[in-house]
């Protein structure tokens, strides 16, 4: 049966990877970001927002590391949290080439803004409205399926805190059990110790009266061979 530090172990890393889905998919934005500045900076900021929820989560899981009795599910759970923080440097790694990616669009961009005309830049306007409709539209797709993904990770811990219950319910009703079966195995042990006890007694008894009975035999058969003793 899984013991409750497991649950708060398997809740934590689940954390880890929605924000880990949620940052690679804010990453996937800023590469894709025609612009303008503005937009940049405000997608990085949620990106921040991300990285330090992450850090804490994978903090956590090392505190949890720390409370494990068995040595081996303490090397396990470290294990799991060095995974997550390379995964986590990876990331950091993908965001900054995101952005000198972004940035040399944007400046590319604002230069062809200048040298071009009118027409031009309103085709181009016209362009980058297109393109942020679209990434629009798959930022949206990202964000359901992140959350259906959520949705499932939240019913399995459901599952699981459920399945905890019952078998502890289980266990106490075996406890139970248990102890009924030791106070039956008791009073049976009680009984057998006082019959025993009785049929010595009645063995003793008996003995009794068979040296009773052996002594008048002789007493009497004394009385009538031998009169004169």
């Amino acid at each position: 049966m899984a013991s409750s530090p497991d649950v708060h172990v398997r809740i934590c890393g689940q954390e880890i990877i929605k924000y880990d889905l949620e940052i690679k998919a804010l990453i996937q934005d800023i590469r894709e970001c025609p612009g303008p500045q503005s937009k940049l900076t405000d997608l990085n900021s949620q990106v921040k927002q991300k990285f330090n929820h992450l850090r804490m989560r994978i903090q956590d899981l090392a505190e949890l590391a720390k409370e494990q009795d068995k040595e081996s599910d303490k090397l396990a759970i470290l294990n799991e949290m060095e995974g997550h923080r390379k995964q986590m440097l990876s990331n950091q790694t993908a965001w900054r080439k995101a952005n000198l990616a972004c940035k040399l669009a944007i400046d590319n961009w604002e230069k062809d803004e200048l040298l071009q005309g009118r027409d031009s830049s309103v085709r181009q306007r016209k362009t980058t409205k297109e393109s942020l409709a679209q990434t629009s539209s798959d930022i949206t797709e990202s964000l359901m399926s992140i959350s259906r993904l959520m949705s499932q990770q939240v019913q399995q811990s459901e599952e699981t805190i459920s399945t905890l219950a019952t078998s502890s319910r289980t266990v106490l009703e075996t406890n139970e059990e248990f102890k009924a079966m030791t106070g039956t195995i008791q009073l049976g042990r009680k009984l057998i110790t006082k019959y025993n006890r009785r049929e010595f007694t009645d063995k003793l008894l008996i003995y009794l009266a068979v040296a009773l009975f052996a002594a008048t035999v002789l007493y009497i058969l004394k009385k009538r061979l031998f009169p004169f003793i």
